[in-house]
């Protein structure tokens, strides 16, 4: 089981790392948006500083995510990130191809989530 954990955060973390350098780089080409979807990356332009900081965010908790000491920090710190991206897919995109991913990835974040559980406890009390 912790191999299978490894893995998937391996996985996960590389993906999130991989979506915050495009964000700097933009070296991965973008589906065609739907004019609703337009209109939103238009408002999200008009905020100049909010795509460097979600790429940044991205970056740093792809990185905490991967290795094991630093995965409950990781795992907090992109989900805000990763509820964005939920409720974007299934609410604007509705793409099943989207809504699969996102599915899979938001699930192996909870389940980081849960599984570190103890290390939150501070946190709250």
């Amino acid at each position: 089981m912790k191999i299978v954990k490894f893995i998937l955060s391996l996985l996960f973390g590389l993906m999130f790392i991989n979506a915050g350098l495009n964000k700097f780089l933009n070296y991965m080409p973008a589906p065609k948006p739907t004019p609703e979807q337009m209109k939103l990356f238009a408002a999200f332009g008009e905020i100049t500083w909010l795509m460097p900081l979600v790429g940044i965010v991205e970056i740093i908790g792809g990185l905490l995510f991967i290795f094991p000491k630093t995965r409950a920090l990781g795992a907090i710190v992109i989900l805000p990130v990763m509820v964005g991206i939920v409720v974007h897919v299934f609410t604007m995109d509705k793409s099943t191809m989207g809504m699969t991913i996102a599915g899979v990835l938001f699930l192996i974040n909870i389940w980081m989530l849960i599984d570190n559980k103890e290390k939150y406890k501070a946190l709250v009390s």
